[in-house]
């Protein structure tokens, strides 16, 4: 069941991560599972209190979450490395079935777990479809790309920023140590 007038915002990293009732370090609860889609509600410094598409809330690392794709670069952006989103379009549906075959394999009794490991090892692919908008995954660049059906601009890139950086979150006990 879904809430209603849930929009995610972000999605937990691809390794999950713990959360806590409060943001408190002492209040653990049960962690998020890799890739759920979230909506931000506060943010608390790092502290970032989502909202899960079935009204469960939590606290997390916020730093860690991924954003979504909500609205599309501007129109003058600067194009990306190729201007035709085909290419993309169809190393995603290579990647996508290459990793089905995999699944039908392993659900036929064909393919023992550590074989489908191995077939599916550095498959790397991502589509959000929305209407017109659509992104994709460039695993070749290791960024994300914005198609607006005729044409990409880059979204965002894996690597972080460049210059500067952010200091880790540092915990305080009550008795401030």
């Amino acid at each position: 069941m879904t809430t209603p007038g849930f929009r995610p915002t972000h999605v937990v990293p691809g390794l999950g991560m713990p959360a806590w009732e409060a943001p408190d370090p002492a209040r653990p609860t049960v962690p998020l599972d890799p890739l759920l889609p979230v909506q931000l509600v506060e943010r608390r410094g790092d502290w970032a209190h989502v909202l899960c598409a079935n009204g469960w809330s939590a606290w997390v690392d916020g730093r860690y979450l991924v954003a979504v794709p909500q609205d599309p670069p501007a129109p003058d952006a600067p194009l990306a490395r190729s201007a035709d989103p085909r290419p993309l379009l169809a190393r995603a549906d290579e990647t996508l079935a290459r990793y089905r075959a995999a699944v039908e394999e392993l659900s036929g009794g064909r393919l023992d777990g550590e074989g489908f490991q191995g077939r599916t090892r550095g498959l790397r692919t991502g589509v959000v479809v929305d209407g017109e908008h659509v992104w994709l995954y460039d695993a070749q660049h290791g960024r994300w790309v914005y198609a607006d059906g005729t044409r990409l601009s880059t979204y965002a890139t894996d690597e972080g920023p460049q210059t500067g950086g952010h200091p880790p979150t540092q915990v305080v006990t009550r008795d401030g140590t």
